[in-house]
């Protein structure tokens, strides 16, 4: 969007939104289609690839699995302080910065780790290497993320924002869309042998033209004017604080809730679109490019859905829809891997459609949400410390729990069970949040100045 495009402020009214807010959701998907699709690109070459060729041989393949799902998790480990930094300088300098600096850093990454020596070739510097990779990696996505989310949310209207801003959320299934593309297609044009020894590099190396794309596009955008006038109100009161240690000061319940929000609904995703591989692959012995067309047509439904969920949460309340996703969340488990064992590719395909479509109903609603508790000076570390900090102990590490509980009982039901125990954390953390469906950022913006003022007088 150039400058001379007008945008609409966040009370702004309508049944339609004009084509700057298009842009501007257009180039925040952009960047964010790229980020993930080099992160997942990562998790599924994690399941299918570096389980192989970056560690030494085992006897049970479930092992080394878990190995690279170790380092899968580095990138979850990592997106949490990408958050904090990039929220912090965020909120000081403008999300549109930021943003453009993450997916150059989350690009690089990628198109060196498709440049690494295999175990075979250097031994255990391969997995260190890949480690530090993907460091940095996590390091830029947990930037990325608020960011994109804000920069869409702080332009949208008060009764819109929810549909408007589960647009960046639907790139995330794009994302994972377009790198099981890329793997299913070097899987089917290639031999098995040809893949593992350099057709899979091909998916990473992709990211610089995936990149220059996606950094093109946001140049177009500017930050919205809700944005820029807290950024002059920060600049004129010096002592006006924001980062990380205000929002923990001012806004703890705000942060944990969120926290809570995204536990069951992170722990979902990834059961779904990265175990659920893992399961079919080395536990039922089915074909990889089968595994990943059904997961392929899941992805699709999932995008489709997360825009018209978003859409309810406006009609509906952000409660309702949320609590609806979590309670079938933990029944889902019960349900899907039964339906698994079949190795019956309808019903496969079914039960991940029904696991992203009951995720979506989580999913889609959180950057109006988490916008919608936090003030502007703040909001870009509020959102990322709520958002990311529960990736480390839920994405990150539920392929690996997950795997673990498979290898050690050889059944699926505490896999089941520990869904459904995650899904109770988030149901508990809807009920204690807020309506905040309808929400003026003016006024909270405004109710944060009052409390300011209130402090200054007494003090």
């Amino acid at each position: 969007m150039t400058a001379g495009v007008s945008v609409p402020s966040s009370g702004s009214k309508g049944s339609s939104a004009p084509s700057g807010l298009r842009k501007v959701v257009g180039a925040s998907m952009a960047g964010t289609i790229v980020e993930w699709y080099e992160f997942f690109l990562y998790a599924t070459a994690a399941t299918l690839v570096f389980n192989v060729i970056f560690f030494p041989p085992s006897e049970n393949p479930l092992d080394n699995i878990i190995k690279a799902f170790l380092t899968y998790a580095v990138g979850f480990v990592a997106r949490p302080l990408g958050g904090i930094v990039f929220g912090h300088f965020g909120d000081k300098y403008g999300r549109k910065k930021l943003l453009q600096v993450a997916i150059i850093l989350v690009g690089v990454t990628t198109f060196l780790m498709g440049c690494l020596p295999t175990f075979d070739a250097i031994g255990y510097a391969a997995p260190i290497l890949l480690i530090v990779l993907r460091f940095f990696q996590g390091f830029a996505v947990g930037g990325e993320w608020g960011g994109a989310v804000l920069l869409v949310a702080e332009h949208s209207p008060d009764k819109q924002r929810g549909f408007w801003a589960s647009w960046p959320q639907a790139a995330v299934p794009a994302g994972n869309l377009l790198a099981t593309v890329v793997l299913l297609t070097l899987s089917w044009t290639l031999s098995e042998e040809a893949f593992l020894s350099w057709g899979w590099r091909v998916g990473f190396w992709l990211s610089v033209v995936i990149v220059a794309v996606g950094y093109y596009i946001r140049t177009k955008v500017t930050d919205a004017p809700i944005f820029l006038e807290a950024q002059a109100e920060v600049e004129a009161a010096k002592k006006t604080n924001y980062g990380v240690i205000e929002v923990l000061k001012r806004y703890p319940r705000g942060v944990f809730t969120a926290m809570g929000l995204r536990f069951g609904e992170n722990i979902m995703y990834y059961l779904v679109v990265t175990f659920s591989i893992t399961y079919m692959s080395a536990h039922l012995g089915m074909d990889t490019s089968t595994i990943l067309t059904l997961v392929l047509f899941a992805h699709v439904v999932h995008f489709c859905v997360i825009p018209v969920v978003g859409r309810f949460s406006d009609k509906l309340g952000r409660k309702p829809v949320y609590a609806a996703g979590a309670v079938l969340a933990a029944v889902w488990g019960f349900v899907a891997f039964p339906l698994f064992d079949t190795q019956n590719d309808w019903l496969i395909v079914g039960v991940l459609i029904l696991g992203l479509v009951i995720h979506a109903l989580m999913y889609a609603s959180q950057p109006a949400i988490m916008a919608e508790m936090f003030p502007t000076r703040m909001r870009y570390s509020g959102v990322s410390l709520g958002y990311q900090v529960t990736s480390i102990v839920a994405g990150s590490l539920a392929p690996i729990i997950a795997t673990m509980l498979l290898s050690t009982y050889g059944s699926w039901v505490p896999v089941a069970i520990y869904l459904a125990l995650a899904a109770g954390v988030t149901l508990v953390a809807v009920a204690a949040l807020r309506e905040t469906v309808g929400s003026s950022l003016r006024a909270i913006d405004e109710a944060d100045r009052a409390k300011l003022a209130e402090e200054k007088v007494g003090a």
